[in-house]
């Protein structure tokens, strides 16, 4: 191809940098937005196929969720039946396989809650840690009792530190603090929240449990793509 020089004053020089370097902004410009309309298309294909996969798998997860806990709920009823366990007294079930290869649990998450007689406990503890005496000992007595006697959010006791009041009850003998505690554990009347099913499988070869995944945030897909690779 010819070339041809073109003879340029300062000034006009300088127009044609100015009017190409508007050009290279505006073929810029209309690139990103023309990559930027791509963008957007792809997403909304990929949001339209991925959510049709994604709701079907939460369809089944649903029902094998609820075709598990029915093939259980004969299991626990039998359970109760056999050994004796009090209806809605346990939360949680783990059942092993005969040859301690397989152990499924089923159960429900639960959160702290009381009955209001819980009230009437916590005033009775309040009262044995009010006719304490001044030494130093009673007094870090009275702040481990009364840590232990704070709430949460919901204004619930923790089970745990209740478990820990009763072991000061126990061994300061006054009969009290003692029936103040009894109260407190008598209305215990823990929440349940979420239900769920977990999985766990024998390794033959480090004779470890094995958690399998059943939900989309255990699962790991680098295993699958690692898999795929080799």
């Amino acid at each position: 191809m010819e070339t041809k020089s073109v003879q340029m004053t300062e000034e006009e020089y300088q127009e044609y940098l100015a009017m190409k370097k508007k050009r290279e902004a505006e073929v810029a410009k209309e690139r990103r937005r023309s990559e930027l309309e791509a963008y957007r298309a792809l997403v909304d294909t990929t949001l339209v196929d991925v959510a049709d996969i994604l709701r079907e798998k939460s369809q089944d997860l649903t029902k094998t969720k609820a075709y598990v806990m029915g093939l259980f709920r004969e299991v626990i009823e039998m359970k109760q039946e056999v050994i004796g366990i009090k209806e809605g007294g346990q939360y949680s079930h783990t059942f092993t396989s005969s040859d301690s290869t397989v152990r499924i649990t089923v159960g429900y998450h639960t959160v702290d809650g009381y009955l209001d007689t819980v009230n009437e406990g916590i005033a009775m503890v309040r009262e044995y840690i009010e006719s304490l005496g001044s030494d130093d000992n009673s007094k870090a007595l009275v702040q481990m009792i009364l840590q232990l006697l704070s709430t949460d959010q919901q204004g619930n006791l923790k089970a745990s530190r209740v478990v820990q009041l009763r072991k000061y009850a126990n061994e300061s003998g006054d009969a009290r603090f003692v029936e103040g505690v009894e109260l407190i554990e008598s209305a215990y009347m823990p929440q349940k929240t979420r239900q769920y099913i977990r999985l766990d499988v024998k390794d033959e070869e480090s004779n470890a449990w094995r958690a399998i995944p059943l939900s989309m945030t255990d699962v790991d897909s680098n295993n699958i793509v690692r898999e795929e690779e080799q």
